[in-house]
């Protein structure tokens, strides 16, 4: 202690660079802790704000898909009420005359349409939901050019015997679907329509089912 002192006494001069030194190395050591103090709250930020940016994307592309499949619904609920009435169809034979090329388009569009419609509660990628978005737009306008073109030509491709034949057979489609006709003059009808359809239009399945189930089930409460 006393050569401490001794020492002390005889470089006292030295406390003030040894000070200067010591205190220029605590404000550096505190210039580093705050620096890192900062870059770990710019970091926690910018952690939250990616955190918000994907639940906002998530949350986005959640009503997108929302919309795209309502969207996807209306196209192929008007799609329907033509597939299920035979008679509207005999009106506007385009719709399912896969020889015209616009027809072919729509019908293309909706198979892919169709295909790309993710599951109830599915999850879907952003790559993903840009296909099945994509597709079902391009079934939206297909149909739409087919439609307005169907609409516009009608029978106009038909002969005018073959008009007679389609006509025909829209009126024999209306007694078949008639509930108040008898069983047998429904069954009838249905047949006849189909032998004036033959050659001229195919009869899409659904719409044939409609009949058929319709016509059967006349037939057994006949039975009764």
């Amino acid at each position: 202690m006393d050569q401490f002192l001794h020492f002390a006494g005889q470089f006292w001069w030295l406390i003030f660079p040894i000070g200067a030194l010591t205190g220029g190395w605590a404000r550096s050591l505190a210039r580093y802790n705050e620096k890192r103090r900062q870059d770990k709250i710019e970091l926690a930020r910018i952690k939250a704000a990616a955190a918000t940016e994907r639940l906002r994307i998530t949350q986005a592309d959640a009503a997108q898909v929302k919309r795209t499949l309502a969207r996807h619904d209306e196209v192929q609920a008007t799609w329907f009420a033509y597939e299920l009435d035979l008679a509207t169809l005999i009106e506007y034979p385009m719709l399912i005359d896969m020889r015209e090329p616009l027809t072919r388009a729509f019908h293309e569009a909706k198979v892919r349409a169709d295909d790309l419609r993710p599951r109830p509660e599915a999850t879907l990628d952003p790559e993903s939901f840009a296909a099945y978005r994509d597709a079902v737009q391009a079934y939206v306008v297909a149909f739409d050019a087919a439609e307005r073109e169907a609409r516009r030509r009608k029978q106009s491709d038909f002969s005018p015997i073959e008009r007679e034949s389609l006509d025909r057979a829209r009126k024999l489609i209306g007694i078949a679907a008639d509930d108040a006709a008898t069983p047998a003059e429904r069954q009838a009808a249905y047949r006849r329509a189909r032998a004036e359809l033959d050659g001229l239009i195919d009869v899409p399945p659904p719409a044939a089912e409609v009949l058929e189930r319709g016509i059967a089930g006349e037939l057994e409460r006949g039975h009764d």
